[in-house]
């Protein structure tokens, strides 16, 4: 007896999509090797579209001028003016494996700096 039920483009027995109906006159499941006859399929039409997110609430939409002193303020001391408070950021510049890049605002004179971590 079956597990699943519903859309025909699952596997009833575990669940797994089903690939399409090929040159056999069956469709396997390739987890479980349930078999269905392509006869099912008959009269399914599959569509597809695809959805672009606006440009508006894109990362890459045109940042505010004061975009980085946005941000937590942290108690570090500018090397540059010598006063406490640092506002920061973080990127993955390198490759995955290795750590982030922290850079650092300075409130006061905008100074910049970065760390590897």
């Amino acid at each position: 007896m079956s597990c699943f039920s519903g859309d025909p483009n699952f596997c009833p027995e575990c669940g797994n999509v089903l690939p399409l109906p090929g040159l056999q006159n069956t469709v396997s499941c390739p987890r479980c090797a349930f078999s269905l006859p392509v006869s099912e399929f008959s009269g399914q039409e599959i569509r597809s579209s695809v959805v672009f997110n606006p440009l508006e609430g894109s990362s890459v939409a045109v940042e505010e001028e004061d975009s980085e002193l946005k941000g937590a303020v942290i108690d570090r001391r500018c090397s540059r003016c010598n006063k406490e408070g640092m506002v920061y950021h973080t990127r993955q510049m390198r490759s995955a494996d290795e750590g982030q890049t922290v850079f650092f605002t300075c409130i006061h004179c905008r100074y910049q700096e970065k760390e590897d971590s």
